[in-house]
């Protein structure tokens, strides 16, 4: 009684086809929700000036930006890695290899976009 049962996590090793499917599922997640906080934004938009300007003065939060970062993360993660999906739906990229390359391009991609957006946002692009 005292063996581990198997497969135990000391001798699991991660790989990144298992870690993208389980971030595809939590993305898909962290969007539905952090949608809510994008309407918050687009009702303060046509609600007037005041609420604006309330709006916006949250959002420049450093705690509110950094859950702005992440919801982007996770959007633009959930986006690629969806469009990875429908190749897997169609037949293409199914091998292990081709499933790892666009695994790694799906997440290089995903930083390097957010980076870019909030670059612009910042007005440093």
């Amino acid at each position: 009684m005292s063996n581990p049962l198997s497969p135990h996590l000391q001798v699991y090793r991660w790989q990144i086809t298992s870690v993208l499917s389980i971030l595809h599922r939590i993305t898909g997640v962290v969007s539905s929700v952090g949608s809510l906080i994008i309407i918050f934004l687009l009702f303060a938009v046509g609600s007037g000036e005041d609420f604006y300007e309330s709006a916006i003065n949250v959002a420049n939060n450093l705690f509110v930006r950094t859950i702005l970062i992440g919801l982007t993360f996770s959007y633009l993660f959930y986006f690629l890695n969806c469009i990875r999906h429908l190749f897997w739906d169609s037949g293409y990229g199914l091998d292990l290899n081709t499933a790892k390359l666009t695994g790694w391009l799906t997440v290089s991609l995903t930083v390097i976009l957010t980076v870019i957006f909030w670059m612009m946002v910042m007005g440093i692009l």
